[in-house]
């Protein structure tokens, strides 16, 4: 039923465990079959200096959560993200029909660790270093929206996808929505700043 690798990964896991400071965790779940996974990464330079999970499910699942972690590790960020569910089922020299859900779940688990880290960094984290390896300042246009990510408008800081107005926070600099009274970013009152652009 379950093929040697498969069978070697569910016996001997590798990367079980949890990441006490991990800079992502992506948790997914089957109401279906019962299998829960999350997994915890470390980043560093892009790249996944370590990735540990924590499965409960069947034996296919496990395995699955144990060859993505190896999968993943080493991987820059973009590189981790296009792991498939068909790609992990492969490594593992396939997966019964039934159980190819498990490879799926394993890789949306991986996918929200990654985003989760993703959403943690600031504007300035995020942008501030490409920036200045390119020689230049950091600009309002490079400002995105914080509900769609498209490119902020830095003439009248609309976003043209989402058609909110915004203004930026006194207190953090992140792009705020016209009209909020607590900046979602830092938490600060903002009721009593005005909306042009600080």
């Amino acid at each position: 039923m379950y093929s040697p690798k498969v069978m070697e990964h569910f016996m001997n896991p590798k990367n079980v465990g949890e990441i006490s400071d991990a800079d992502g965790i992506g948790e997914v779940g089957n109401p279906v079959c019962g299998d829960m996974m999350t997994f915890y990464i470390k980043v560093e330079n892009d790249r996944l200096k370590d990735v540990k999970f924590k499965t409960f499910g069947c034996g296919a699942a496990i395995a699955v959560s144990s060859m993505i972690s190896e999968m993943a590790k080493g991987k820059t960020l973009d590189e981790a993200m296009e792991i498939t569910n068909a790609m992990v089922a492969d490594e593992l020299g396939g997966l019964p029909s039934h159980k190819m859900h498990c490879s799926n779940l394993g890789a949306d688990a991986l996918h929200k660790a990654i985003e989760n880290y993703r959403q943690r960094l600031s504007f300035s984290e995020r942008v501030a270093p490409a920036v200045a390896s390119a020689g230049k300042e950091i600009k309002p246009e490079a400002c995105k929206c914080p509900f769609c990510s498209s490119p902020i408008s830095s003439e009248n800081l609309n976003c043209k996808l989402c058609g909110v107005n915004f203004r930026f926070c006194p207190e953090c600099h992140k792009p705020i929505p016209e009209g909020a009274t607590v900046c979602p970013f830092c938490k600060s009152d903002v009721s009593t700043v005005r909306g042009e652009k600080e």
